[in-house]
């Protein structure tokens, strides 16, 4: 069977030497905005509670506005929520990502898609077996 070529592409929104933003931080926000809490949202996207709380750090220093607010108090009085300056970046990062992708499906990746091989295996790297 002959594999259909995918083209994937990774937006990152870059500050310094820091990733302000990019597809896993949009969905840690996504997360947070549905689980309301960073650790459920770490646990929802498989990644330790320090891994989420560090991106979430990163993103509220890159922005002006924090991307999110949170409360402590623990499992019943605590939490966290997307600000209105964190919906808002992440909208605007879902628009920026679609219109790259729209614009990527043109003549130039229907080109690239005719010159790869129609075999269904893909070829070996150097040094592996």
């Amino acid at each position: 069977m002959a594999q259909s070529a995918v083209l994937k592409i990774k937006l990152q929104l870059l500050l310094g030497d820091d990733i302000a933003m990019g597809p896993g931080k949009a969905e840690l926000l996504e997360a947070i905005a549905q689980e309301g809490s960073i650790s459920a949202a770490g646990r929802a996207l498989g990644m330790s509670y320090r891994r989420a709380w560090l991106l979430v750090d990163t993103m509220n220093r890159c922005f002006r506005d924090k991307l999110v607010a949170t409360t402590p108090g623990g499992a019943k009085t605590g939490g966290a929520r997307l600000t209105a300056a964190g919906l808002a970046v992440l909208e605007d990062y879902r628009a920026v990502q679609a219109a790259v992708a729209q614009a990527a499906e043109g003549a130039a990746l229907k080109r690239l898609r005719r010159r790869l091989t129609p075999s269904s295996k893909s070829p070996q790297r150097p040094g592996k077996r």
